[in-house]
């Protein structure tokens, strides 16, 4: 099994990227964002209490996002290996998701860390915001996200380069160009 994270701050790729990946090397997406949106969107009861987090630009408790990750693993127990998009945020999510990954004998194999300029994150995500309705989609937010970003998730890159599993990648450019970086990275950790 083969298990990867897709790293980057808000706005830097990590869904797009993650489509091209999956469709690629045939792997099960795990987006935390795209379950918690799930979530919100059918109202539960987990849906409502992440929206009060993620309307503010928070991260919703570990203890949620680890429990439903153990469940999309367990829901796929014969698949090539899982991409995981937008977690870990901390170091804390980095070491919690490794002991699960652990236990169930399946460890992450390779970190990709997307590296985009805040101007550039800026501008993509007011552009989602405008075209998708999401809730990050002012000013405001977005700053506080990208803060949010650097204080608390940044140095889970330094907790996998020191496991020697982080591979940094260029993020700006076409999404092409960037895919083609991925792809090297993901090929050669493969051979």
């Amino acid at each position: 099994m083969f298990n990867l994270v897709l790293f980057g701050p808000p706005g830097s790729g990590k869904g797009t990227q993650s489509t091209n990946i999956i469709d690629k090397y045939n792997l099960v997406h795990i987006s935390t964002g795209d379950i918690l949106r799930s979530e919100v969107n059918n109202g539960s009861p987990l849906g409502v209490e992440a929206k009060k987090y993620m309307d503010q630009g928070m991260l919703v408790p570990d203890e949620v996002v680890i429990g439903m990750i153990s469940s999309k693993l367990d829901e796929n127990p014969d698949v090539k290996g899982f991409i995981f998009d937008g977690f870990p945020r901390t170091v804390a999510q980095a070491e919690a998701l490794d002991n699960l990954l652990d236990f169930k004998n399946n460890p992450i194999d390779i970190v990709l860390s997307l590296l985009v300029g805040e101007a550039e994150l800026k501008t993509r995500l007011i552009s989602r915001g405008e075209s998708s309705g999401r809730s990050d989609d002012n000013e405001e937010v977005i700053t506080k996200r990208i803060k949010e970003y650097h204080a608390k998730t940044s140095p889970v890159s330094d907790y996998y380069k020191r496991n020697n599993k982080l591979s940094e990648i260029k993020g700006e450019g076409t999404v092409e160009q960037i895919f083609a970086l991925l792809s090297e990275a993901i090929d050669a950790h493969i051979e």
